[in-house]
C-alpha cells in the first residue's frame, strides 16, 4: 500500500467514564454495538482492520464490495461494522461471521449483510493524511466526503454527531439494542492512535430482576462463587441467562448459609447452564439447582442471544418480587 498509514494501525481508543463530559470542547456521537473497524483503500486494494489490528476483510465481503464502489481510490476511514436486524443491531450475527469457511461467510453476507457506519476520516480522497488535524476539521472533511461519495451507498453511512448535551443524554437513555452508549470526543485534538486521552465513552447500563435458579461453588473453599440467573418465558419455563459473582469473601460465606438449605428442584426448567469446556475444570462447571424462591436485581450492559453477554453486577435482593414475575420481556 502507498497510503500514508497502513495496517496494522491502532485506532483511537475511548476511556470508560460514568458520566458524559460537558463543555464547549466536546462533541458527541452514538456508540454503536458492533466491531470497530478501520477501512484502508489504495486503488483496488481494500483492507479492513479490527481494533486489535487483525484483518477483517475476508469476513465482510459485502462491505469490501461497497467500499470498492466509492469513487475515490485512496482513503482511510474509521468506523463500526454492524449488522442491522428488525429490532436493532445484532452482535451475535457479527460473531458468526468470524468463521473459517468462505462458503459460510458468503451465505451469511447474503442473509444478514453488514453495514459500515463511519465517524472519522484519517486519509482524504486525495490520499492526503489529515489525522493530524483537530477533530473539528476532520469531521468537516468527513461530512464533505460522505455527501460526495457515500450518500447513495446503502451499505455505508455517516454516524450522526451533536454538540448538544441534551441530545447525547437522550441517546444514552434510548431503549432497544441499536445504541451501546455515547462517545464524547475532544474537538481540538488530532487523531490519537492507540491513546485514550481524547475520547470518552459512557455505556448504557440496565437492570433486571432475575430468579436465582442455581449456584456454583467457588474454586477454593466450599463457599458460593456465583449465582446462576434465570428468567421465565411465556410458557413458564425458567431459562438460564447468565450469572453474577460480584461478592467479597464475607458475602460469599453469608450466601452459602442462605442458599445451601434451598438446594433442590426445580432449578432451571428451560435452558440450563453449560457443561465443562476446555477452559473450565470439572468442578467449575458443576452447579447446584435451587428451589425458585429468591429474586435478585442485577445490572448488565448487553443481553443478546438469550444471555447476558458479560457477567452482571449484583445490586440487591428483591424479597418483594415474585419469582414468576421475572420474565424475559424485561430484557427484550
Amino acid at each position: 500500500m502507498t497510503l500514508p498509514i497502513k495496517p496494522p494501525y491502532l485506532p483511537m481508543e475511548a476511556l470508560l467514564v460514568s458520566e458524559i463530559p460537558v463543555g464547549d470542547n466536546w462533541e458527541y456521537e452514538p456508540k454503536w454495538d458492533g466491531f470497530r473497524c478501520l477501512a484502508f483503500r489504495d486503488g483496488k486494494s481494500i483492507e479492513l482492520q479490527s481494533k486489535s489490528g487483525q484483518p477483517l476483510a475476508r469476513y465482510f465481503p459485502e462491505v469490501v464490495e461497497a467500499l470498492s464502489k466509492l469513487k475515490p481510490s485512496k482513503f482511510v476511514l474509521d468506523g463500526e461494522l454492524v449488522i442491522p436486524v428488525k429490532d436493532g443491531l445484532s452482535f451475535d450475527d457479527l460473531l458468526q461471521r468470524i468463521h473459517p469457511a468462505a462458503s459460510r461467510i458468503a451465505k451469511l453476507a447474503q442473509a444478514t449483510p453488514a453495514h459500515f457506519i463511519v465517524f472519522d476520516l484519517l486519509v482524504d480522497d486525495a490520499g492526503k493524511p489529515i489525522y493530524d488535524l483537530p477533530l473539528s476539521k476532520r469531521r468537516e472533511k468527513l461530512e464533505g466526503f460522505a455527501k460526495k461519495f457515500i450518500a447513495k451507498n446503502q451499505a455505508i453511512e455517516l454516524s450522526p454527531k451533536t454538540s448538544n448535551i441534551n441530545v447525547a443524554r437522550k441517546w444514552l437513555s434510548t431503549t432497544g439494542m441499536k445504541l451501546d452508549g455515547v462517545i464524547a470526543k475532544r474537538l481540538d485534538l488530532a487523531y490519537r492512535s492507540g491513546e485514550r486521552d481524547g475520547m470518552q465513552k459512557v455505556k448504557r447500563m440496565r437492570t433486571a430482576d432475575c430468579v436465582v435458579g442455581g449456584f456454583r461453588y467457588a474454586s477454593k473453599g466450599k463457599v458460593v462463587g456465583s449465582l446462576l440467573l434465570g428468567l421465565y418465558d411465556d410458557v413458564g419455563l425458567l431459562h438460564h441467562i447468565g450469572y453474577t459473582s460480584s461478592f467479597n469473601e464475607s458475602d460469599k460465606k453469608e450466601l452459602t448459609k442462605k442458599l445451601e438449605p434451598l438446594i433442590g428442584a426445580p432449578g432451571f426448567t428451560g435452558n440450563k447452564p453449560g457443561g465443562p469446556s476446555r477452559w473450565s475444570t470439572k468442578r467449575s462447571a458443576e452447579w447446584e439447582p435451587l428451589q425458585t424462591k429468591l429474586v435478585v436485581e442485577v445490572q448488565y450492559d448487553h443481553f443478546t442471544g438469550g444471555r447476558f453477554r458479560h457477567g452482571t453486577k449484583f445490586l440487591r435482593w428483591r424479597p418483594d418480587k415474585k419469582p414468576k414475575a421475572c420474565t424475559i420481556d424485561q430484557v427484550n
